[in-house]
């Protein structure tokens, strides 16, 4: 699965450190292939946001990988594509080259079980530690829902 946010440096890199946690918890790592990718490239080849580094640390997580931009091989090699917001999501789904590929693009928000009133993941770059920390809870209860609709279905 490939999470997806603007510039890669502060929502999608969280959600594949959080997804990466709980998949290898689960002892299901080999049954996965985790990335992040960002619509712009900007921050390619940057760690993710210190802020959100910070953040992720206090949570217990090490966010530690590198910023790439998406690419339309993506599409190929994934079967999930999960985007933070509408935003990424029409962005995202402007780069598919067919209605199969679309169909694999799917937004995190809708996975969250305890945040129903968030249908989104805010992006928390030009907020403060609240705003970070806001975001780690909303991808942890969306990549525990994920993760299990996922073993569920397969």
């Amino acid at each position: 699965m490939l999470f997806v946010c603007l510039g890669n440096i502060c929502r999608s890199p969280a959600a594949e450190g959080i997804m990466q946690h709980l998949v290898d918890e689960a002892g299901l790592t080999n049954r996965f292939i985790i990335d992040s990718a960002g619509i712009g490239g900007w921050h390619v080849g940057d760690l993710p946001d210190k802020r959100m580094r910070r953040c992720g640390k206090t949570f217990g997580y090490d966010f530690c990988s590198r910023a790439r931009q998406i690419q339309a091989d993506d599409f190929k090699h994934f079967d999930y594509i999960i985007v933070m917001d509408s935003d990424n999501y029409r962005q995202a789904s402007s780069m598919a080259s067919s209605d199969s590929e679309k169909a694999k693009i799917r937004m995190m928000a809708d996975y969250a079980t305890h945040h129903p009133a968030y249908e989104y993941i805010p992006d928390p770059y030009y907020g403060n530690e609240k705003d970070f920390e806001l975001v780690i809870e909303l991808l942890e209860d969306a990549c525990q829902g994920l993760l299990q609709q996922l073993i569920a279905k397969h």
